[in-house]
């Protein structure tokens, strides 16, 4: 079975869970649906479509936000698994984590200093800084501001998902 993006009343992404947990939030009616697919969950008395994104009917008060351990699969989920240099999108085994600013020159492994960068781009940028290289990445590293976008774990983020996530 698949994975059910949930949003809090405030639209903002929540966490994924599975279809089967999806359900029992909307039969409960603590969730309704936001997005769902064409196929339909039947039951003697009941037909549901399959969610893709529900919301739930009640605020959610998060006390704080759990801050994102930089991986590379991390990484590579914020940046699309798009080379941020050439935009290029070669495969998860041919990208690699580049620092902007090189670990040599003083640059921290932080959010906002690693992209995704295919093997060629890495290369070719070498121990220069973007200006040096001539090299821009396409987006201004940032920290993911979800949780939730870490659970991604399809190579391309579901379409119904993606104006969610951003």
């Amino acid at each position: 079975m698949g994975s059910v993006l949930v949003l809090n009343a405030s639209f903002e992404p929540l966490s994924v869970v599975s279809i089967q947990r999806a359900i029992v939030l909307l039969l409960k009616e603590k969730a309704e649906i936001i997005e769902a697919a064409e196929a339909v969950l039947r039951s003697e008395r009941l037909k549901i479509p399959v969610p893709l994104v529900i919301r739930l009917v009640y605020y959610v008060r998060i006390p704080y936000r759990i801050s994102v351990p930089i991986t590379r699969r991390a990484v590579m989920v914020r940046d699309r698994y798009t080379c941020q240099y050439c935009g290029m999108q070669p495969g998860k085994q041919a990208l690699t984590i580049d620092h902007v600013l090189p670990r040599s020159r003083g640059g921290k492994t932080v959010w906002q200093n690693v992209v995704a960068a295919c093997k060629r781009c890495n290369g070719k940028k070498g121990n220069r800084t973007p200006a040096e290289a001539g090299m821009k990445p396409a987006t201004s590293p940032a920290q993911p501001r979800y949780l939730a976008m870490v659970y991604v774990t399809s190579l391309e983020t579901r379409d119904a998902w993606e104006k969610y996530m951003n």
